[in-house]
């Protein structure tokens, strides 16, 4: 049997994306086989969107697209396109902290920090559905961001005072604010 000569190297094809990212338009030309997290972390330097297991499972690269919550490291750049993405990096303002990660911190709701930006978007995806979740929703919702430190309870707390105290906007603009807390 003779062995065929190697082919040459074909260079990989590249699209082009254009993408709103934190309320800013970004056009990018990105390898198709470019993931999400690795896109917004290295092109962009967008450094909150964290990378754990790079395989959905973790929920630390979890962002918001499209007013839904979705796992980075299982999308593509290329998927991006015409899409409004958010990440971790567009809650707080200069120095001042967004709402919800001011309930964070007031709750006590993060140790190491590494999981956190998986929480905060994800509980931003919720506040845009424009209801008051109960505990019991929260926790269903975060389920999947897993965090080793904290042992969750701040966190649902956090995320269940933000929602009674602040005004999550939901995609078509209503509001949710006043949830009552403690609502199962």
């Amino acid at each position: 049997m003779t062995a065929h000569p190697a082919a040459p190297a074909e260079t990989e094809l590249l699209v082009e994306l254009t993408t709103t990212v934190n309320g800013e338009e970004v056009t990018a030309t990105v390898p198709p086989r470019l993931h999400a997290a690795d896109f917004l972390r290295s092109r962009l330097g967008l450094t909150g969107t964290h990378v754990g297991c790079e395989q959905g499972s973790c929920g630390m690269c979890t962002i918001v697209v499209d007013g839904e919550a979705v796992k980075s490291c299982l999308m593509l750049a290329c998927q991006l396109d015409g899409r409004n993405v958010q990440t971790v990096e567009s809650l707080a303002t200069d120095d001042r902290l967004d709402p919800l990660q001011q309930a964070f911190k007031e709750a006590h709701a993060l140790q190491c920090g590494f999981c956190t930006p998986g929480f905060l978007m994800t509980a931003t995806a919720l506040g845009y559905q424009g209801s008051c979740p109960s505990r019991a929703e929260i926790r269903e919702e975060i389920a999947g961001v897993l965090c080793r430190c904290t042992g969750y309870e701040n966190i649902v707390t956090a995320i269940e005072n933000w929602f009674a105290g602040s005004a999550p906007v939901s995609t078509d603009g209503a509001p949710a604010a006043g949830c009552p807390v403690g609502a199962e």
